[in-house]
């Protein structure tokens, strides 16, 4: 039996009741697939002791940790120095998800404004790459990570990007980059398929966001982070590449932007 190429699911959601009891033969199955490493996100930091426990128990899981922007108005206010005290764990590899989302919860922007920038601040103090979320907020995005960018460098994926062309040029011309969900394989995501074809094959992840946004040919199922291979193939095809080179600059990529995960060693 052929080894599929590597690759490496970038944002997951493992802690979520969706995986209890299950966290074994959900990495065996991406293994298998092909998805070697997993980075498990934590969108509560009162929850950061069951992420933090997902990764130190399951060799290929990392973990990244911060206040989810719909989460910050109902979450204790983090600090900069707790922030910065949670990145020391070895297999702490980023700091968020965070962001702003004016969707669900426009009435808390100012709030969320704030926790962006203590996290933003985390990230430029720790060297860990900020993973933002953007929902119906690109302008505030935009200028705010250009503002903090200007007041001192750091690196950036926007995870499951699905905002429109402005905020991807924005975040590819600070030199951050953009991430593949199963979004980008949705028969009516032509326009988010091509921004990404515009995008330097370099700054590209790949994730699942699971247990949401499965792609094909599981979509309305829950997802996981073995589907990540659906995602990566149509993707592939997108920049017209072979399957396994498309992989091997994911994996490049996401070494690069994520270096303590490519550095650690059990």
């Amino acid at each position: 039996m052929t080894t599929p190429p590597r690759i490496t699911d970038s944002h997951c959601h493992l802690d979520f009741p969706d995986f209890d009891g299950q966290h074994g033969e959900i990495i065996a199955r991406a293994a298998a697939a092909g998805v070697a490493r997993m980075v498990t996100i934590c969108t509560r930091l009162r929850h950061e002791p069951q992420v933090r426990a997902i990764a130190e128990a399951q060799a290929p899981v990392f973990f990244a940790m911060g206040t989810h922007p719909m989460n910050v108005a109902a979450e204790p206010m983090a600090t900069l120095d707790q922030l910065i005290a949670l990145t020391h764990h070895p297999k702490c590899v980023g700091i968020g998800e965070t962001g702003l989302d004016y969707h669900y919860t426009a009435e808390s922007k100012e709030v969320q404004q704030h926790s962006l920038r203590l996290h933003i601040a985390a990230a430029r103090e720790t060297g860990l790459p900020l993973i933002i979320h953007a929902r119906d907020a690109d302008a505030d995005i935009a200028r705010i990570l250009a503002e903090e960018h200007a007041n001192g460098a750091y690196s950036c994926v926007m995870h499951c990007f699905s905002s429109g062309p402005a905020l991807a040029r924005a975040a590819l011309d600070l030199g951050f980059y953009l991430s593949m969900s199963g979004i980008t394989a949705f028969p009516k995501s032509q326009d988010l398929r091509t921004i990404f074809a515009a995008a330097p094959l370099d700054r590209i992840l790949l994730e699942t966001d699971s247990p949401y946004l499965a792609p094909p040919p599981h979509r309305g199922k829950r997802n996981e982070p073995a589907f990540a291979a659906h995602t990566a193939q149509k993707a592939a095809d997108l920049f017209a590449l072979p399957y396994a080179e498309f992989a091997a600059a994911t994996e490049a990529n996401f070494d690069r932007l994520f270096a303590k995960a490519a550095a650690w060693r059990p």
